[in-house]
């Protein structure tokens, strides 16, 4: 969780400008970086693991408390909707692989979303159990038909 925001903030700089950038000579935490609607969303999911709550109710509560945070067009229509639906949207940010699909439903139930949640999730939990990036390369092409060679 540290983790995930301390990476957030640190690229904040970078999401918008110099997307691709390999240059190891960066600036941790400067005075231009700041927390995206990644963290906002993070905690959200956490807290309805950790409170058993739903996920939208939680992504609802926290989005709207930080309504610049920098999410998609579609998404900041989603939150301010008087009843917000899913809206098919292909991006993803989910990782917990039997929660992934759960959590990526609520704003992004694109098959192609709930696809990448559950691949994110799959690569972070093969990595964690020791997986060599072979295997896990191996094991999202198979499992979700995704060409990862360069």
């Amino acid at each position: 969780m540290i983790g995930a925001i301390a990476g957030d903030i640190i690229g904040s700089v970078y999401e918008f400008r110099h997307r691709g950038t390999k240059s190891k000579d960066f600036t941790l935490f400067g005075p231009f970086n700041h927390f995206t609607d990644d963290s906002v969303l993070t905690i959200a999911i956490a807290r309805a693991i950790l409170d058993g709550r739903g996920y939208q109710e939680c992504a609802l509560e926290l989005g709207r408390r930080y309504p610049h945070a920098g999410y998609g067009g579609a998404f900041k229509t989603w939150l301010y909707s008087p009843d917000p639906q899913p809206y098919h949207s292909w991006g993803n940010g989910s990782a917990v692989l039997a929660e992934a699909a759960a959590s990526a439903a609520f704003s992004h139930d694109h098959p192609e979303g709930i696809k990448g949640a559950q691949a994110t999730a799959l690569a972070i939990w093969l990595a964690r159990h020791g997986a060599s990036k072979a295997e896990i390369r191996e094991d999202i092409e198979t499992t979700f038909g995704y060409d990862l060679q360069r």
